[in-house]
């Protein structure tokens, strides 16, 4: 590969010669940067960028960024990438002052989006999703999470994660896949909870570690979907196969699911729309990344998640876009 330089930026943008795993509380006001900077690239890796005054005088590739700002791609955290087709008709449910938890019931939300992907071919989920990849890429999306929760059959769930694995194999992209089983409760077993817990965790697990199918294990913990002992037996199961935990959390209720994913040592609790100050509590000191969704308050005409009050905890705080087939 080619070394590249980039001459006269403008302003490099989180440019730290000794990078911080992340940055809580007060650090996130500070943004750092190299005024009139250069980058050079080799190998596909950064090696050396600094003031050009220092900069060098050679390199297989120069562009000229005449002046440009330069910034890091966006490492998007959440995502449901994967999907046979959008959910548009329930806006007008919402409209009418449904909520999220009024449409599901109703068999809308993520058991609509179940129904079309079962019946979706794996090429066809693959061909949408590529165009979803691209889209996003030009949008300055660097490296994505995908999960899967639209299959909620053994089959289907390992159709999703073999579309997402191919889409590692087809672009540069990094992805990594999640294993979403517990997205919500199939209609077969609306009358047996524990029987779909079985399903996840005695086969659909097995088989997902057999081919190397995910790289993190995630559940909705919510009233209406799963509860918080069940989201830890869940997470317990993953952890047997290597896989750490992502989790739904704290969307419209708290539950207590944030210290629970606290004590298993997940790496990230999404959504975070409610909060308490037990759950900020419990994030303090941990290595627990509390990752905010702001499009799907914006879409459901919801509060906001407190992102100022979690900041002002001392705590750090991830975006992520929640791209999916209902918004």
């Amino acid at each position: 590969m080619p070394t590249l330089l980039i001459r006269n930026i403008h302003r490099l943008v989180l440019a730290e010669t000794s990078p911080r795993p992340f940055a809580a509380g007060r650090e996130m006001q500070a943004l750092p940067q190299i005024s009139n900077a250069f980058l050079l690239i080799e190998d596909g890796r950064f090696r050396a960028f600094g003031p050009m005054a220092e900069c060098p005088e050679r390199a297989g590739k120069t562009i000229d960024a005449g002046g440009g700002f330069a910034f890091p791609s966006w490492c998007d955290s959440h995502t449901h990438l994967v999907f046979a087709t959008s959910r548009e008709q329930e806006f007008v449910g919402r409209i009418k002052g449904l909520s999220y938890e009024e449409i599901a019931r109703r068999g809308g939300g993520i058991l609509n989006s179940a129904q079309r992907l079962r019946e979706a071919p794996e090429e066809e989920l693959l061909a949408s999703a590529l165009g979803r990849i691209r889209e996003i890429e030009s949008l300055g999306t660097g490296a994505v999470e995908i999960k899967s929760g639209y299959g909620l059959t053994v089959e289907s769930e390992l159709k999703m994660l073999r579309v997402i694995q191919r889409l590692k194999e087809k672009t540069a992209m990094p992805i990594k896949a999640t294993f979403l089983g517990a997205h919500a409760l199939p209609p077969e077993y609306k009358e047996n909870r524990k029987g779909y817990l079985r399903l996840i965790i005695e086969e659909m697990l097995p088989r997902i570690a057999a081919e190397g199918l995910a790289d993190y294990i995630d559940a909705f913990c919510e009233k209406g979907f799963f509860t918080v002992a069940e989201t830890e037996q869940l997470m317990e199961a993953g952890a047997r196969y290597g896989l750490k935990a992502k989790v739904h959390v704290n969307q419209f209720n708290s539950l207590g699911a944030i210290p629970a994913c606290v004590r298993q040592g997940a790496l990230s609790v999404d959504h975070l729309e409610v909060v308490s100050d037990a759950d900020i509590e419990s994030l303090k000191g941990s290595n627990t990344m509390p990752t905010l969704l702001p499009s799907a308050p914006f879409f459901l005409n919801d509060p906001y998640q407190p992102a100022r009050r979690l900041i002002d905890a001392g705590l750090p705080v991830a975006l992520a876009s929640d791209y999916n087939p209902g918004s």
